[in-house]
């Protein structure tokens, strides 16, 4: 088996459905699977996917166990040489597939590789390259500077908005909505970290792919479009957990450093929360 494809579903069941007749587009000529794992959808999904998709494979969870988990539990009943997370809101080219598996096959440096993604209104999508999050990105992102400065390769390092949206480069951070993994390389990382509920978990494991010394490639000639919010309120859980995760993630990763850096980024992160909350920003 080429190409193992795990989407986790929550509440999305016609997204979902229009993401699968996608995927049967782009996947014609490659030896693959897809994988659903469903956490506990309370919109009919399971009685209305069923009966039309029955070549796909389906988990149905008792719970909702969080994207993370989710995404391993999908990937244990796999046998894919590549993995391909994706999120049931996106809408994937023809040759979307292909591209990327012709790209591994000519950089073995790679680990994993993310794509171009846009919004319905085919507006860039800037989470689609990322930087790591170290304490001086992470400041600058938390403030505002990488919101004044675009472009600049220090202050929107978060957005690698210095590399262009077009061109196929290394990165440090992928998004989860679209991630293509070596098979190798997720057994060698343990996979997702299931302390993530939902939120950051494509940060980390971004970040331990890069420490297994392979290479996250963005590929700016693929386009992947991505409605966004499918199975997401933007309210106060809503909220809450992404902070939590934000949280989550500067304990793990600068839990060892100084304790001024650990205090100035927790210090960002809640008053980011409050701004959102108070509806000034937007994450």
């Amino acid at each position: 088996m080429e190409l193992s494809i795990i989407i986790v579903n929550y509440n999305s069941k016609f997204l979902l459905e229009n993401c699968i007749d996608s995927i049967k587009k782009s996947i014609f000529n490659i030896n693959s699977e897809i994988i659903v794992v469903d956490n506990n959808s309370t919109d009919g999904s399971k009685e209305y996917l069923l009966p039309k998709l029955t070549d796909v494979k389906f988990i149905f969870n008792n719970e909702n166990t969080g994207f993370a988990k989710a995404c391993n539990q999908g990937f244990k009943i796999s046998s894919g040489k590549y993995i391909l997370f994706l999120n049931p809101d996106t809408i994937l080219a023809a040759t979307c597939l292909t591209y990327c598996l012709s790209f591994f096959k000519t950089h073995p440096d790679a680990g994993a590789v993310g794509v171009r993604m846009v919004d319905r209104k085919q507006t860039f999508l800037k989470e689609s390259k990322r930087g790591f999050p170290s304490p001086a990105t992470s400041f600058y992102k938390l403030f505002g500077l990488t919101s004044i400065f675009p472009g600049s390769k220090t202050f929107a390092k978060y957005y690698q908005g210095h590399l262009p949206e077009n061109e196929n480069n290394p990165v440090e951070v992928l998004s989860g909505a679209f991630m293509m993994i070596k098979r190798e390389v997720f057994e060698k990382v343990n996979g997702f970290d299931e302390d993530f509920f939902m939120y950051g978990e494509d940060i980390d494991l971004s970040i331990r792919i890069r420490q297994s010394g392979y290479k996250n490639y963005y590929l700016g000639a693929v386009t992947v479009t991505h409605l966004k919010g499918g199975s997401t309120t933007y309210n106060n859980k809503y909220i809450e957990d992404f902070y939590d995760a934000m949280d989550l993630f500067v304990n793990k990763h600068y839990g060892h450093r100084s304790a001024g850096h650990t205090l100035l980024l927790k210090a960002g992160i809640t008053i980011r929360k409050m701004l959102a909350k108070l509806g000034l920003v937007f994450r």
